[in-house]
């Protein structure tokens, strides 16, 4: 067996069974981590923080950290349409780690969850976070939020809200900006192989993930060839 422990895991389905906005946000949270350490890190844990941390003990693992894709609260918590929604504050007091944030982040995740900056390790594009022998990619993709981030991981790539197999986050959310995520998905991610697996934040698709290549050839967002012909398309 691969050293390499990976699990997708999707709300209202393999945890938070019983939280109707977790089943209908259809939230991806990954945990990421080194079978023989026995250490992993949670990928924006929301709703219910006990049955993640629960999965991650059954497993035989322990948790290191979290690494959060961007602010929104389906992601990492707090008030969502005037609902409380778990996420990182809360995990945070049942397992202390630290927070993984592009730096352009920290204040939107501090605003939205009230954690501190004892809770936050402040990262630039292209910083690797380490899970026993297992390294973690962290590449900036601004665009859906300021601080945006997508995790490069054994030739896997989670992106949160950056890239879903179908479409891509919007940018008239607080912090969102069209052209930043144009760049992000042509430029930021271009090094990224066609073979690589997309894992993205939400079940948007039949599938819940597909190759990269499969991805940048039936995506929509792809099709224009030009900024100015994205623009006008999703802008």
């Amino acid at each position: 067996m691969s050293r390499f422990y990976f699990r997708q895991l999707l709300s209202g389905r393999d945890f938070a069974k019983a939280d109707p906005i977790a089943g209908q946000m259809v939230n991806f949270v990954y945990l990421i981590g080194d079978r023989d350490t026995g250490e992993c890190v949670a990928v924006d844990p929301a709703y219910g923080v006990d049955d993640i941390l629960a999965i991650v003990e059954a497993d035989g693992m322990h948790l290191t950290g979290i690494l959060a894709t961007h602010y929104h609260p389906d992601h990492i918590g707090g008030d969502m349409f005037g609902h409380g929604v778990e996420g990182v504050r809360e995990l945070l007091e049942r397992q202390p780690v630290k927070i993984h944030l592009q730096r352009e982040e920290i204040p939107w995740v501090k605003r939205v969850t009230g954690v501190s900056d004892s809770d936050i390790e402040a990262h630039d594009s292209g910083d690797v976070v380490e899970v026993g022998a297992v390294r973690c990619t962290l590449i900036h993709t601004p665009g859906h939020t300021p601080g945006s981030q997508c995790f490069l991981v054994e030739n896997n790539l989670v992106a949160g809200d950056t890239l879903f197999l179908d479409g891509c986050g919007r940018t008239d959310l607080p912090g969102g900006d069209p052209r930043q995520l144009y760049l992000s998905l042509t430029q930021k991610l271009a090094h990224i192989p066609d073979d690589a697996l997309l894992y993205p934040g939400h079940l948007y698709s039949q599938a819940g993930s597909a190759p990269l290549g499969d991805t940048r050839r039936d995506n929509v967002v792809f099709r224009p060839k030009t900024e100015d012909e994205w623009l006008r398309a999703f802008g």
